[in-house]
């Protein structure tokens, strides 16, 4: 790590928390209108409006960044996510969450591009590169615990009907984040002529970039499915009430956030591409384990309870140990592009995981939600070995 990387490492994990937390918050958000006679069809949508913005304006908020400069293209983002949750308390109506969450999804496009870029353009080796990657996502992972333990309190207070006054803190924290990067001297990435931005994009098509890709949508694709919707499988499941599924799952992103600093703390030591795999190979294990005690012991058994949160120690570190050796491969001058896809094929992963899980949850058909996990990281491990094949090659 640089020096000047160390001295901005503090705004970055700042603002990947603050990211983390308004677009986790959907499962609260979920679990909260289900309960206000909001359909599961209408909710499933709900992250769509999150995710396709995301993809949508990815590639073009990287000519946007280039022109207006990585800093305060990332100001400009938090400013707009401040506002959007100073408002937010303050609506009833259902369609403003369809516009709230397609705003914060814009601004997270242009938040993640930003930060990819400042860590890109600072440092080169492919395991130093997977070290802060770890250390910078594993704030994402405090950012969930904290929004569900911190809004898990909330609704189960005296004053549960003001939840939604939780996301003033995250406006505070935005203007944190804006002071703290306003004092800042950030070095920009060296800006070169660019064409047609497509035109970019298929000249960096291979089989390795788009095999890249296939694998990115698929851990999304896993992580959503825990990140917006367990909270609802264990209320609604495992007959826990909304505290303690919001509670619950909060320790699945603790367990997440200690498998990133685990990784960054050991990731040197190991090959980037063994040390993947051994992950997938223990969520396996796992997955297998809560399906056998569902289908031998018992349906609804509280031990679910706890081994869900255990996959998030090797869940975790799957997306930045697979997007470092990836980045690495990738010149400096084409890093925003790169992570834009990389944004894109993330959101879209969220979404149709979102749209699948609407439809389990909306057609009682809980009993094969572990079994749509294992097939979903089976799937992941299929990939990522063909992945690992031609990662060789250069881009």
């Amino acid at each position: 790590m640089t020096t000047k990387l160390s001295e901005f490492s503090l705004p970055l994990k700042l603002t990947f928390l603050i990211f983390s937390m308004v677009l986790n918050c959907m499962g609260i958000v979920i679990l909260q209108l289900s309960e206000a006679k909001i359909t599961y069809d209408k909710l499933g949508f709900l992250e769509s409006f999150k995710d396709l913005p995301i993809a949508f304006i990815s590639l073009f908020a990287v000519n946007f960044i280039s022109k207006t400069g990585t800093k305060n293209s990332l100001i400009l983002a938090l400013t707009i996510v401040g506002i959007c949750s100073l408002i937010l308390p303050f609506v009833e109506v259902f369609w403003f969450y369809k516009l709230w969450f397609a705003i914060i999804g814009t601004c997270f496009a242009i938040g993640k591009i930003c930060v990819f870029g400042m860590i890109r353009n600072n440092i080169s080796d492919e395991k130093s590169l997977a070290k802060t990657m770890n250390s910078v996502e594993a704030s994402f992972m405090i950012g969930i615990f904290v929004v569900n333990t911190g809004f898990g309190w909330l609704i189960s207070s005296r004053f549960s009907e003001f939840w939604k006054f939780g996301f003033l803190s995250i406006s505070v924290l935005s203007g944190i984040a804006i002071f703290l990067f306003s004092r800042l001297q950030i070095s920009e990435p060296v800006k070169t002529d660019q064409g047609s931005v497509f035109k970019e994009v298929s000249g960096m098509i291979n089989p390795l970039l788009l095999t890249f890709l296939a694998v990115i949508f698929s851990i999304v694709f896993v992580e959503q499915s825990f990140n917006s919707w367990l909270p609802s499988f264990y209320k609604n499941h495992l007959k826990v009430n909304s505290f303690f599924a919001l509670q619950a799952s909060s320790f699945l992103a603790l367990f997440s956030y200690i498998g990133r600093i685990i990784t960054a703390n050991i990731i040197q030591r190991f090959s980037l591409s063994k040390y993947y795999i051994s992950c997938l190979a223990l969520i396996i294990l796992v997955v297998i384990t809560i399906i056998g005690i569902q289908y031998i012991d018992a349906d609804d058994s509280r031990a679910l309870l706890f081994l869900f949160p255990v996959i998030g120690l090797f869940l975790s570190p799957l997306y930045p140990v697979i997007n470092s050796k990836m980045i690495a491969k990738i010149d400096k001058s084409k890093a925003n592009l790169f992570t834009s896809l990389i944004v894109i094929f993330s959101s879209l992963g969220s979404s149709v995981s979102s749209i699948v899980m609407a439809v389990l949850f909306g057609n009682q058909m809980l009993n094969f939600y572990s079994v749509y996990i294992l097939c979903a990281v089976s799937l992941i491990f299929i990939i990522s070995l063909i992945y690992f094949r031609f990662a060789d090659q250069k881009i």
